[in-house]
């Protein structure tokens, strides 16, 4: 049985990368997976743990428009608004004018 080489070696398998949504709503590749999810159609972001986008995924809606933030910070500034199920208190905040 010959060892298996070293992670760093030139013939290991790619480490694993993200398609994460930038500021400006432009998406790049990171090796960190994102910490919110969000809807492109309907500019929200929510937890990942979400119900309603938990539910509305296993009924098979919205995957092809599914999109993945790093932070909250960088998903209001690409546009995005806290989703009413899973972010209540951000949502009233942005709802009622008072922030993100």
């Amino acid at each position: 049985m010959s060892p298996s080489p070293p992670k760093d070696a030139p013939d290991a398998p790619p480490a694993r990368t993200y398609t994460l949504t930038g500021p400006d709503g432009r998406p790049y590749l990171s090796d960190l997976p994102g910490r919110l999810g969000g809807y492109r159609r309907g500019r929200v972001y929510g937890r990942l743990d979400c119900p309603s986008a938990l539910r509305h995924l296993a009924r098979g809606h919205y995957a092809a428009w599914r999109v993945f933030f790093e932070d909250r910070e960088t998903a209001v500034a690409a546009g995005y608004r806290p989703c009413a199920v899973c972010l209540p208190a951000l949502y009233r905040r942005w709802r009622d004018g008072d922030g993100s």
